[in-house]
Formats: C-alpha cells, sequence, structure tokens
C-alpha cells in the first residue's frame, strides 16, 4: 500500500498550481546569488600554484557547467514532481530510510550555516580592524549577522527572492564583482598577462582533481535546489535558469580567486587582499551582505527538512530555532577546524543524488509504496565506499565524478519500470 503523508506535511506534498511563482528569471537570480561567496573565492584561490592557470581556468569552465548541470537537472525534477529535498528522498528510498538522508542533511546545514556566520563575522572584523583600526572580538559581529538571518526567516521565502534577491540584491553583487575583477584584471596587465596564462602548477594536484574542488561547491547545494525549484512554473525554466544562474557565479568567483591569489603578496589571506584593492571595501561588504542569502538558503532548506520529520511545527518555527541555534553554535564551535567534518558530510550527497537522478531522472514521478527501499539504499551506501577508497587510493582521478557516474548508471540500469505518484496533494 502507497504511504501518503499528512495533509499539513507541506515538505513531502506537492506544491500546488497556484503556489508555483517562479520564472525563468527567479531561478536565475537566486543561484546566481547563492552561488557568490567568500568561500568559493578562497577554494578558487586554492588552486593556485597547485595547477597551472590553463588548467585552473579550464577545471574551473568544466566543473562549473557539470557541477551546476546536477543542480538543474535536480531542479526539474523537483519542479515537475513539485517535491521538496525530502520529498524525493522519500519518493526514492522509501518513506522509512529516507530520514536518515533528511536527518544528516539537517546536520549538515546546520553546520555550514555556522560556518556562513563565521565567514560574515571573520570579514566584519577585517573591515572594522583595517579600515577603521576597531576591534570587534567575535561576539558582536556574530550577533549581528545572526539578528539578521533570524529576521529573515521571519518572512516569506517567496518574497524574499521574487523582490529582494532579484530586484536589489543581484545588481549590486554584479556591479561588486564587476569591480573587483577590474582591479585585480589591471593588476595582472601590470605584472604581464602573457606570464599569468603561461604559469605552470607545482604538480601537487592534476586537472581531475582540481574539477573535484570546483564540483564539490555545486554539489554542496544538491540537497537543497529542490526546496526552491518546487515553486518553479515549469521544469524547463527552472532547469535554464538554474544552470545558467549557478555556473556563471561559479565560474566568476573560482576565477577571481584565482586572479586574487595570483597577484596578492604571498601570505595575504583573501579578505585582506580584496580590501587592498581600490574600492574593495564596498564591494567586499556588498558580498559580505550578500552572503547572508547564503546562510539564509542553508536555514530554509533545513528547516523544510525538519519539518517533514515534525510537522507539527511550522517551515517558518523551524527556521527560527535553526537561525538561533547557529548563532549560538558560531560563538563557540572551533568552526574552522570542523571544515573537514562538514566536506565529509557533505560527500555522503553525491552518491545519495545519484541515485536519485538515476532513479527519477527521466521520469518526474515516483511511488512511495515501502518503508525502505533496499536497492536504492545499498547503492547509496555503495557509493559512499567508493567516494572515500578513491579519495584515499587514487585521489588523480578525483572523486564526485567517478562515484556519481557509477552510482546513477547502476541506479539507472535498476530503476522501475514505470511509477507513479502516490503523494497526496
Amino acid at each position: 500500500m502507497a504511504h501518503t503523508p499528512s495533509s499539513n506535511n507541506s515538505a513531502l506534498n506537492p506544491v500546488s498550481p497556484s503556489g508555483r511563482v517562479f520564472g525563468w528569471s527567479a531561478h536565475a537570480a537566486l543561484w546566481f546569488s547563492l552561488g557568490v561567496g567568500l568561500l568559493v573565492m578562497q577554494i578558487g584561490a586554492y588552486l593556485v600554484p597547485a595547477v597551472g592557470t590553463r588548467d585552473a581556468m579550464l577545471a574551473i569552465v568544466l566543473g562549473s557547467v557539470i557541477g551546476a548541470g546536477l543542480l538543474a537537472w535536480t531542479a526539474r525534477i523537483a519542479c515537475d514532481s513539485g517535491l521538496s529535498s525530502a520529498g524525493l528522498m522519500h519518493a526514492t528510498y522509501g518513506s522509512g530510510f529516507a530520514k536518515l538522508p533528511v536527518l544528516l542533511n539537517i546536520v549538515q546545514l546546520v553546520g555550514w550555516t555556522t560556518f556562513e556566520l563565521v565567514v560574515m563575522r571573520d570579514g566584519t572584523s577585517a573591515i572594522a580592524q583595517q579600515r577603521f583600526g576597531m576591534a570587534t572580538g567575535l561576539l558582536w559581529p556574530t550577533l549581528l549577522w545572526g539578528a539578521v538571518l533570524t529576521a529573515l526567516m521571519a518572512g516569506s521565502m517567496l518574497t524574499l527572492v521574487r523582490k529582494f534577491i532579484g530586484r536589489y540584491g543581484l545588481p549590486l553583487v554584479v556591479l561588486s564583482l564587476l569591480w573587483l575583477t577590474w582591479q585585480f584584471a589591471q593588476q595582472l596587465m601590470a605584472a604581464g598577462a602573457p606570464a599569468f596564462w603561461q604559469r605552470p602548477g607545482d604538480g601537487s594536484m592534476g586537472l581531475l582533481s582540481a574539477m573535484d574542488l570546483v564540483i564539490a561547491m555545486p554539489v554542496s547545494w544538491l540537497p537543497l535546489v529542490a526546496d526552491y525549484a518546487r515553486y518553479g512554473r515549469s521544469g524547463r525554466t527552472a532547469l535554464s535558469g538554474t544552470w545558467l544562474g549557478y555556473a556563471l557565479a561559479n565560474i566568476w568567483c573560482y576565477a577571481l580567486g584565482v586572479m586574487v591569489a595570483t597577484v596578492a603578496v604571498p601570505g595575504t589571506d583573501l579578505v585582506t587582499a580584496l580590501l587592498l584593492a581600490q574600492g574593495g571595501l564596498l564591494a567586499l561588504g556588498l558580498i559580505l551582505v550578500d552572503e547572508i542569502d547564503n546562510a539564509y538558503g542553508d536555514v530554509y532548506s533545513g528547516a523544510v527538512s525538519a519539518h517533514s520529520l515534525l510537522p507539527n511545527w511550522s517551515i517558518r518555527r523551524w527556521g527560527l530555532l535553526m537561525a538561533v541555534v547557529c548563532t549560538g553554535l558560531a560563538l563557540v564551535l572551533p568552526i574552522h577546524s570542523l571544515e573537514p567534518f562538514l566536506l565529509m558530510l557533505s560527500s555522503v550527497f553525491v552518491p545519495l543524488y545519484g541515485v536519485i537522478l538515476g532513479r527519477l531522472g527521466s521520469d518526474a514521478k515516483a511511488d512511495v509504496q515501502r518503508l525502505v527501499d533496499p536497492l536504492a539504499a545499498g547503492l547509496w551506501l555503495v557509493g559512499i565506499a567508493v567516494y572515500h577508497l578513491l579519495a584515499q587510493y587514487a585521489p588523480q582521478f578525483g572523486s564526485a565524478l567517478p562515484t556519481l557516474a557509477l552510482v546513477f548508471a547502476a541506479a539507472w540500469l535498476t530503476r522501475p519500470v514505470r511509477i507513479t505518484y502516490a503523494l497526496q496533494k
């Protein structure tokens, strides 16, 4: 007998046609904005001098297009079905087993939100110290950004995406990126552009490993994209808007990170290098403001997942609680030392979505007929093992793409012939 979620569980029930309000521009603006961030630039800076400039740029373009394509594919499935990320997990793995990846998703989203708050806090402290000679400490910048995040969670996600991000936030962050790109491009030209393009790497990272690093950022958004794409009017615009918006932002920010690392004085951190650029204070400030939507995206999606487990609490109520909890954690946790753990936890979602895409990728219909789909669950667990074995014994080939390809192929070949939605509308 098919499992039917309760009527008050909006995370597991498809969005009604009247709730489909996102057009192409909303998807593109949202995912361009979410793709911009200091963390992306910092990871881009890690590519220097591990790989040469040409290989770095090739890895950035290919990795961004592939990673954003995975996001876009998942967005189309979610839009066609009207299901959240938790709903897609239920449809693929069964209503009982799906609670495990949903819970893991909540844990990683709490961790990444806390990390985003720390990034914003550190950026704010650096601005205050270097430009105004003020030592802010950790408390007040953390509470400031935590209060902003909590206030945003009290509002409407649909209004935030359609009005604030699209109309005001996106143009400002684009201008900031244009200004910073121009500033560092001038420095590159002065130092000799041909030498920059011909710069070799030190051999510590290959092209495939660099692509793996680039793909890490879009893949980290896989467990969230459905929570927004389900409000789209059509799967086609959800796919194209998400793909173009995120790919452009990811390519731009990674490439900017490479440029900054190339021209900056060795040992200079990214935030300091940005501040030293002409007009860097304003540009960095606007990027920090834009960073809040990354934290918001994490908290909102975490609230949707939590609501799917305990629907008696609304998504807004869960969001407010998570925002407060993450603010408290940012004050007490050594979050920078926890980054490897967060990246390891994120790795479980590569095979998780490989199975989802393999099962639902050609037909956005699914049926929750049992508590556990043992084959889907087994493929996911095998995929996790393959991911870490590759990272340990064959790092030159990368982990994300081979694991994703293997799990997707297995899920595709073993997918049910015909399945339909039995979820209550």
